[in-house]
Parts: structure tokens; sequence; C-alpha cells
């Protein structure tokens, strides 16, 4: 899909990898809606987007509320015209105290806005898709999702998830003309990189910094660059793309494929 003209929409947009994306989807000539529950930093990227002469909007969703993942589309469609573009990207991580001490209010957001909102704004997007004869949708995953991921559990568990969503969703290419795909950074240059530094004692804080300082960081825009190749392509459905600091993206295949077994097959 040419993104020139179309209408996109990026949860998470208000810094990082969707502030990154919205702005690389607007460089190539679509309009942009920016949802997030932080009005500042939306505002802000909308902002950034208008100032480069693009056409961007700001509505505020907190991706956990079905009703606001509804809105978000319906904003989309009355703002723009339509919705072709969604980048599911809004994610948190759990923080300190590691599962199983991580309180239950705590792990339970983290499934909520890593994997629910994906889920619930994946169905929210497709029906406004159909009305416009197709789309596509990419998710941020992350190389935890197809890693064994010690550091966050329930982080690494959220992302498997959004890999095995992707993956199984690869009908909708055939069903309904929309492609589903996702992106797998590695570690990105985010402002997630400093959450819950004042939650850590000083000894933690000091064992965090030496792991971060020894990593390579990707810049959004990698990211982004990765999430408009899979706009592009028509070909890709059910796809997965690692992005790995100074490695170019890469398809990831499913570990295992059965092929030939019927519990693959679509029901009749």
């Amino acid at each position: 899909m040419n993104p020139e003209g179309k209408v996109a929409l990026v949860t998470g947009g208000s810094s990082g990898i969707g502030r990154a994306t919205a702005s690389a989807l607007a460089e190539a000539g679509a309009s942009v809606v920016i949802a997030d529950v932080d009005d500042n930093g939306g505002n802000d990227t909308v902002a950034l987007i208008e100032g480069s002469g693009g056409k961007a909007a700001f509505v505020h969703t907190d991706v956990t509320n079905r009703q606001d993942l509804e809105r978000m589309v319906a904003f989309a469609e009355e703002t723009f015209g339509g919705l072709d573009i969604l980048h599911n990207n809004a994610g948190v991580n759990t923080g300190l105290p590691r599962f199983p001490d991580a309180p239950p209010e705590r792990w339970e957001q983290t499934f909520a806005v890593n994997l629910w909102a994906v889920i619930a704004g994946t169905q929210a997007a497709v029906p406004a898709m159909r009305r416009r004869g197709g789309g596509v949708i990419v998710n941020t995953a992350s190389i935890a999702g197809i890693i064994r991921y010690e550091p966050d559990p329930i982080y690494g568990a959220t992302k498997h998830g959004v890999v095995g969503l992707t993956r199984a969703l690869a009908f909708l290419k055939e069903e309904a003309n929309v492609r589903v795909n996702c992106v797998c950074p590695g570690v990105v240059d985010t402002p997630m990189l400093t959450r819950g530094l004042a939650e850590m004692t000083p000894e933690e804080r000091a064992q965090r910094d030496a792991i971060v300082a020894a990593m390579p960081l990707i810049p959004p825009s990698d990211v982004a660059a990765a999430v408009l190749e899979f706009v592009r392509d028509d070909s890709l459905a059910g796809e997965v793309m690692g992005v790995m600091y100074g490695r170019p993206p890469k398809l990831i295949p499913p570990a295992v494929t059965f092929r030939s077994d019927p519990a693959q097959r679509m029901p009749s």
C-alpha cells in the first residue's frame, strides 16, 4: 500500500517508536491520527508533523478502554474520511519487583496495554478498513516476544502473545484484504527505558544503568522504517520482522510449522 493519501492511526504516538512512525507516515503522504493518554506529548507530535507540512490530529485514548478504542477509529473516519493503516504500538513494561512479586495491578496493566489493547484495537479497526476496501495493521511486539525473556516475564508473555496473534491473523488478507504484521525490535532508545527509575534502589539503578550502557540502542526511526516496509509491501501478511541494531530488518519464520495439520486449516 502506498501511504500517500491514506489515513493512518498510531497508538502510543506521543513519543518513541510511535512518534517516529507517525512522522514517517506523514512524510510519506498519509494523514495521521495520534492516539495516546499523554495529551501534551500527542499534541507535540501533531505540531511536529504539521510543522513539516504534514496532516495530523490528536485524540486522547486509553487503549485499555474499549470505548476509547472505538472512539479513536470513529475520530479517524470523521476527521480524515476513513482508516487504512493502524499501528498498534502503545506499550509498557511491568517494572520492579519482577513477577511473581509484582503487584497484580501492575502486571495486569502490562497485559492490558501490551496484548488486550492490540486484540481489541484490531477488532475495532477492521470494520473501518473493510469500508475502505482493505487496510494494513502493524503491531509492535519485541525481541522479547521470540526469546526467553527473564527480566520481565509478563512483558515477554504479552509480546509472545502479539507475535502469535499476528501470525494467526494472516487469513484476514484473503478474507478482508487486511494485512496484519508485527515488528520485533531489540532495545530501542525510547522513554520506556527510564520509566520506573524512581522506584529502584540505588543498587538496582546502578545495575540497570550498567546493562543499558552496554547495549547498542536502536533509534526509533529504524523501527519506523520497518513499519513502513510492512505498509508498502502488499505481499506480507502474518509476518514477524526482527529489528536489531546495526543489522537490516529480517523476517523471522515460526520455529515449527505443521503444514499438513488439519487443525491449522480454516474452519468450514
